[in-house]
């Protein structure tokens, strides 16, 4: 076995394990093991205790130690957790009847004296080996970290996110969890005494199998592959008047940031959860003068080279649709033909290049309530914080006013729809006497239906590829926005296309 990747880190009282645990929890996912070692009394479980609590995003989260049930189970957030302690396992065969043996798919195990059933454990892996350091004072530990197998990535990443930390005058920053998306990004917000920042983890986004012309489907839809694309287009946006976080410290090789916090005020309000119409208006006036500014294609990047913004070209938006009949047909028990999916490529394509040569502006792609925040302590569209536009391309105008009047996550009603429509296409009017209304509403309907084919397909992926069933409750919703850009009579051949081969979602 290939020696594991260790470093050690001294501990001066609780808090400092918590921190430490906090900025571990930032770099797992479902099916990480984590083994805590130590004598008794050495604060394992106190480790394990910050880790749930920082997970759960509740401080005052009862934890107790597992000594007596062996194994105590968490549905947090993010993902299930069991937190085990094996101190009193004598037979390996005891791990079955406790449920460790073999261990859960898709959950996250924090296990105290795996030393004890060494057999529990795979062979990627991370050790926490904690000691007293009674020469530091009477709390103080020491804590020697190893990644075996794939998991000395996650260990290394852990070092270097902690000197980034500590460059930044940030280590004894208290850590908050962050909500994050279905991306490999992950977020904490730092408090201390100063105003809140938010901590960015941007891992290098994994290449995907070459199956598109030789490209991964990330890099043939031009999703970003590292942390440059979002610090271009802050400063970018930032430049322009529009409230994107500033970038306070940035290790770009790493993937690290810490940004200014604009805060968690959102754009959805009451119970259920709808949107708060004059905040969406906002939202449509923020992108209609986005889209009536001269946006330059290539960005600058502090310590870096030039950033070019790519192009959101017909074959990049086919192999995005191309997820429904690949992940959602076969769900839904509707596989096609080779001849019906050759008809509905060459449909989607003649429609897309009658589109291609329509006005091309900054496209930030997730212009959506996820992603919006509210500042009422700023003006006009200063008001509109924007936090996730790492993926922006060069496309068209309406693609982003898709994304907010048909919020995949929450129901729009076809009457806010209209509304905010009407008031992109008045500030355009007014501020572009040339602009085409019902040359732009064409489009619109297009990217409508472009973007909720592709997210009927990504989200039935979410849910049997990456064990994310939480999507699926979107796809009504998707599925009712979709037939409203279907109506459009420029549609009328790919509505007829739907009509026979693409069902409904299952309720």
């Amino acid at each position: 076995m290939t020696a594991p990747f260790a470093f050690s880190v001294a501990l001066a009282n609780e808090t400092a394990t918590a921190h430490l645990m906090a900025d571990l929890a930032l770099l797992i996912s479902p099916g990480d093991v984590i083994a805590l070692s130590g004598d008794l009394g050495a604060g394992k479980t106190a480790a394990a205790r910050a880790m749930i609590r920082y997970l759960a995003g509740e401080p005052e989260l009862d934890v107790p130690s597992p000594t007596f049930t062996l194994v105590q189970s968490y549905d947090l957030p993010s993902f299930p957790l069991l937190h085990a302690d094996l101190y009193r396992i004598d037979d390996p065969g005891e791990l079955e009847e406790i449920g460790l043996s073999p261990l859960p798919e898709g959950t996250v195990a924090l296990i105290e004296w795996a030393e004890r059933a060494p057999e529990v454990l795979p062979d990627d892996h991370i050790e926490i080996t904690l000691t007293h350091r009674p020469a530091l004072g009477s709390v103080a530990r020491a804590a020697e970290i190893k990644g075996y197998g794939k998991a000395a990535a996650q260990v290394r990443r852990l070092q270097a996110l902690r000197a980034f930390l500590e460059r930044a005058g940030e280590m004894e920053a208290a850590r908050e969890r962050v909500a994050g998306d279905a991306s490999t990004r992950s977020y904490a917000r730092l408090l201390h005494d100063g105003p809140p920042l938010i901590l960015m983890n941007a891992p290098r986004r994994p290449d995907g199998p070459p199956i598109y012309g030789g490209r991964s489907y990330s890099a043939a839809v031009h999703l970003a592959e590292d942390v440059r694309p979002f610090v271009a287009i802050a400063n970018g946006l930032r430049e322009r008047g529009f409230s994107a976080p500033a970038i306070l410290h940035a290790n770009l090789s790493d993937g690290f940031l810490i940004t200014e916090d604009l805060g968690a005020a959102g754009f959805l309000g009451g119970v259920p959860r709808q949107p708060i119409t004059e905040r969406y208006q906002a939202a449509a006036d923020c992108l209609a003068a986005l889209h009536r500014a001269p946006l330059p294609t290539v960005l600058p990047v502090p310590d870096g080279p030039d950033y070019t913004i790519p192009e959101f070209d017909v074959e990049a938006m086919l192999i995005e649709i191309g997820l429904m009949p690949e992940w959602y047909l076969p769900d839904r028990g509707t596989p096609l033909t080779a001849a019906a999916h050759q008809e509905f490529l060459a449909l989607w394509r003649a429609l897309l290049l009658q589109h291609a040569a329509d006005a091309q502006t900054w496209v930030l792609r997730d212009f959506h309530s996820p992603n919006l925040i509210w500042l009422e302590d700023r003006t006009d569209i200063a008001r509109v914080g924007l936090i996730d536009f790492q993926d922006a391309v060069l496309g068209p105008a309406a693609y982003d006013l898709v994304s907010l009047a048909q919020d995949a996550r929450i129901d729009v009603s076809e009457q806010l729809e209209l509304t905010l429509l009407a008031r992109y296409i008045k500030a355009r009017r007014t501020a572009e006497p040339g602009f085409d209304p019902a040359a732009f509403a064409e489009t619109y309907a297009v990217m409508s239906a472009q973007r909720n084919t592709r997210l009927l397909g990504t989200f039935t992926r979410l849910n049997r590829r990456d064990g994310k069933p939480q999507y699926l409750a979107h796809l009504p919703r998707i599925w009712t926005y979709l037939t409203r850009s279907l109506a459009h009579p420029a549609l009328a051949s790919l509505q007829s296309w739907y009509d026979r081969h693409v069902p409904p979602p299952a309720l």
